[in-house]
């Protein structure tokens, strides 16, 4: 009896056993999810879509085509981003293998963000400005030699020019108030639901013409943007005009209010008279996301705006991983030029360590938000707001979290709190509101002041600095703000600059900040940049590896007749500034990579690149290399680094040299980047272009793809064809 009740027993936990361990196998089960997201209302696919499995950083993006593929657990749930739409929550089951979503348009009418979308049908919604409306009837009264002429008389404000006598000549429209008879102050044309130049419009017949709005004012940049700041003349056809080309309406200018700092190129030095180029390095890519916004709103970037260490450096590499204690490692590459194919081209790559998430220590962080009248729009403070959750979601118990706003003046909106309090957080962000001006500086001496008075000693403090940048009262200038900010950095409290917003984003105050406050900047311009950002690179945002961390290139004179730094003008240092650690450099976070190019013209190939100066009176040959005592050694040139831990005063260096044996067969990653850096060449309109295209770019960028699971290589890719068309 007892014998059948212990086996009894026995057979009970073996069945319990078995069976809690294939539900837990079960539970784990890793499912494949793909599928295509679409908007709502008119079943197109949606490009750059933010997928994450919420509660982790496993996330993707969708293609070209609005397709995506995420590998995810049964019971996770799929959260799907996507500025100016409803985020949407689908959980996972184990017959989950085809997820196909349509996001919903959000209802709110965003300042920057085109509800009224181009190609869509949708009305246009009721806003405040001046709004008129003239019918097929008004338009077809009066014969006229075009359709924009018919306009005359019919719309208060608006003035009709033309430059020509003839009658195919587009004629030039110009709404009252905004502006004089520049060629910038043309208003933005929509032909049903698609931007069009003003000689399209001209060809279109009256008798084609349903209706024609006016929209000026506020009416017109809510709904299509900073590109209608001008005025907007929509078009509605009795039969769609399908056949018109989507066109990008030029010229383009950047609203006034933005700032850009001015820089000169770095130009080819000889390698005989200048055997050392010295520089600082940049995580920031606040640079390429800028650019991705303006393209994305119809628009070109100013070419200050466009610095190409930061479009290359957006992009990740497979790079050397550092060994043992040293937290950054060095990676050599040389290949064919792609632009010059008589020159070389260098590739130079640092890679810092990755950190665990268990690794990493507590955080002391001060969000300080600008809650300024400059602020306020769902892309700007509400984006903030959304940027922000994404970054407590991940925090933990032990890491803190410390809110301070300002607009007119500054306040604690939240005293330092553990991560675990996330509802606490939340909170305090859903009640932020803006208004006000904006006291920049007073904001960053009360962060400052916060951060350090809840400072970790071993741990990782920081501010993380939401705004556009319109400092307008206290100390605003962008010497100012240097000047305050250089006084701080050796708190050990670092910065990340976090810029949003258009039309007054002044990103020379957030490259000042981020350089001079040991830190680095990013440009949000929706959630999924947020995502990238805040989630799948936290480590590198937030958390400081090495600092102070600059480079310097020693070429040799008998292999190298000249070379060119691409990029970096704003990082360039004296070359006695390596060694002087009481010099300022750049920051890597945990996981981050840094790329640098040199174009190099070899001994032996014919240039012009020679400055045009008399020969020297007092010394002869100078130029001559046969006059130079030269080592025999084959290497091209060496680079070397220094860099200090987080919480030291003194650096270390390591170095590495590089031979040229003359191939050609490069890296995807090698490939990709050079088509990066000739991208940025091709936008500034650089004198150092060479023969490159567009043609050339997408054409090297495609064969450089490589494991491109993000999806950011292959967006590049599409951003790079709109430009082309635009151009």
């Amino acid at each position: 009896m007892r014998t059948n009740r212990i086996i009894r027993t026995i057979a009970f936990f073996a069945i319990l056993s078995f069976t809690v361990c294939a539900y837990a196998q079960k539970s784990a089960q890793k499912i494949t999810v793909s599928g295509t997201v679409t908007d709502a209302s008119n079943d197109m696919p949606l490009i750059g879509v933010a997928i994450l499995v919420d509660g982790t950083t496993n996330g993707t993006v969708t293609d070209l085509d609005g397709r995506y593929s995420i590998t995810a657990n049964r019971g996770d749930k799929l959260l799907f981003f996507y500025m100016g739409y409803k985020t949407k929550e689908v959980s996972i089951t184990e017959k989950t293998k085809t997820l196909n979503v349509k996001l919903k348009p959000d209802k709110v009418v965003l300042e920057e963000v085109m509800i009224n979308r181009y190609g869509s049908d949708k009305k246009v919604p009721t806003v405040a400005g001046s709004v008129k409306k003239v019918d097929s009837k008004d338009v077809q009264e009066k014969p006229v030699a075009n359709m924009m002429d018919a306009l005359q008389g019919k719309v208060a404000g608006l003035q009709i020019y033309t430059s020509s006598k003839e009658p195919s000549e587009a004629s030039s429209l110009r709404l009252h108030g905004v502006g004089s008879l520049a060629a910038n102050n043309a208003p933005l044309y929509i032909v049903d639901g698609k931007p069009a130049t003003p000689k399209e419009v001209a060809k279109l017949r009256q008798n084609e013409i349903k209706s024609v709005s006016v929209l000026k004012d506020a009416s017109a940049t809510s709904i299509y943007g900073s590109r209608a700041a001008n005025g907007a003349v929509v078009i509605n056809s009795k039969e769609k005009n399908v056949n018109l080309p989507i066109q990008f309406i030029a010229p383009i200018t950047v609203p006034d209010a933005e700032a850009y700092s001015q820089y000169v190129e770095n130009s080819f030095l000889m390698a005989q008279q200048d055997p050392l180029s010295t520089f600082s390095i940049d995580v920031d890519v606040a640079s390429y996301s800028n650019f991705r916004r303006f393209v994305n709103q119809g628009q070109l970037p100013p070419k200050d705006a466009i610095r190409i260490e930061e479009f290359i450096n957006y992009f990740s590499y497979n790079y050397v991983e550092p060994q043992g204690k040293t937290p950054v490692a060095l990676t050599t590459e040389v290949g064919e030029c792609p632009w010059n194919k008589q020159h070389r081209l260098v590739r130079v790559g640092v890679k810092a360590k990755e950190l665990a998430e268990e690794n990493m220590p507590a955080s002391n962080f001060v969000f300080l938000i600008d809650v300024s009248g400059s602020m306020s729009g769902a892309t700007r403070l509400g984006l903030v707001k959304s940027s922000m959750k994404l970054l407590v979601k991940g925090l933990r118990k032990k890491d803190r979290v410390a809110i301070v706003t300002y607009a007119n003046g500054t306040r604690i909106a939240l005293p330092s709190t553990s991560g675990a309090d996330k509802q606490k957080i939340h909170e305090v962000l859903d009640g932020l509101g803006a208004g006000g001006g904006t006291a920049g500086s007073d904001g960053l001496m009360r962060a400052y002041k916060v951060a350090k008075e809840n400072f970790i000693k071993g741990g990782n403090n920081r501010i993380v600095l939401c705004t556009d940048g319109d400092f307008n009262i206290g100390p605003s200038s962008d010497q100012e703000l240097e000047d305050l900010i250089t006084n701080e950095r050796q708190s050990g409290v670092f910065l990340s600059v976090l810029g949003y917003g258009m039309g007054n984003y002044k990103d020379s105050k957030m490259q000042t900040l981020a350089q001079k406050g040991n830190g680095n900047a990013a440009y949000i311009d929706n959630l999924q940049e947020a995502n990238k950002v805040l989630v799948n690179e936290f480590g590198a945002t937030m958390y400081t590896v090495a600092k102070d961390v600059k480079l310097q290139v020693e070429f040799n004179p008998a292999k190298v007749q000249a070379y060119r730094l691409v990029g970096y003008e704003s990082r360039l240092l004296n070359k006695e500034d390596f060694n002087d650690d009481t010099k300022d450099a750049g920051e890597m976070g945990a996981g981050h990579t840094v790329t640098a190019f040199y174009e190099v013209i070899p001994v032996g190939v014919e240039s012009n690149i020679s400055p045009l100066v008399d020969d020297l009176k007092y010394q002869k040959n100078t130029t001559d290399i046969k006059s130079v005592r030269l080592t025999d050694s084959p290497e091209l040139l060496t680079v070397k680094l220094r860099y200090k831990l987080p919480d030291a005063s003194t650096s270390s260096k390591i170095e590495l040299p590089l031979i040229d044996y003359g191939a050609n067969s490069v890296s995807d990653d090698f490939k990709f980047a050079s088509a990066v850096a000739m991208f940025g060449q091709l936008l500034k309109g650089s004198s150092y272009k060479g023969t490159a295209t567009f043609n050339d770019v997408l054409s090297l960028a495609k064969s450089g793809y490589g494991d491109d699971t993000q999806g950011y290589r292959r967006e590049f890719v599409r951003l790079v064809e709109t430009t082309k068309n635009m151009k």
